[in-house]
C-alpha cells in the first residue's frame, strides 16, 4: 500500500509481519501465525509508538479477543464501539486509542 508508511519483518526471505501507519492511524498489524508470541508484535508496537509519539488510534473487530488483549496490554483504551455497518466486513468493531503518559 504505497499511501501508507509500511514496515515489514522478513525472516528467511519471507515476510512474517507487516505494520502499516497512516499518520496516527494504525491501519494494519499482521503477524504470520508462526511468529505470534515471539515478541515481533511488541517490536512493531514499539516502532509504531516511536513513529507517532503523540498518540495512535486503530480499529479492531470485537470478536478478535487476542488482538484486543494485545492492544490493551500496550496501553490502548477503548474509545468507541460500532455495529460494523460502516466497515467492509460488516463486523462489529472497536476503536482503540493510545496516548503517551505525560
Amino acid at each position: 500500500m504505497p499511501q501508507y508508511e509500511t514496515w515489514a519483518a522478513v525472516a528467511e526471505n519471507s515476510v512474517v509481519g507487516v505494520l502499516m501507519l497512516n499518520g496516527a492511524e494504525l491501519k494494519q498489524l499482521y503477524l504470520d501465525p508462526a511468529w505470534r508470541g515471539r515478541e515481533l508484535g511488541d517490536r512493531f508496537m514499539f516502532l509504531a509508538k516511536q513513529r507517532q509519539p503523540d498518540g495512535l488510534a486503530l480499529w479492531t473487530f470485537r470478536v478478535g479477543i487476542s488482538a484486543r488483549r494485545f492492544y490493551e496490554r500496550h496501553g490502548f483504551i477503548e474509545a468507541e464501539r460500532t455495529d460494523g455497518l460502516r466497515n467492509d466486513e460488516r463486523e462489529p468493531d472497536i476503536r482503540y486509542v493510545w496516548r503517551p503518559r505525560t
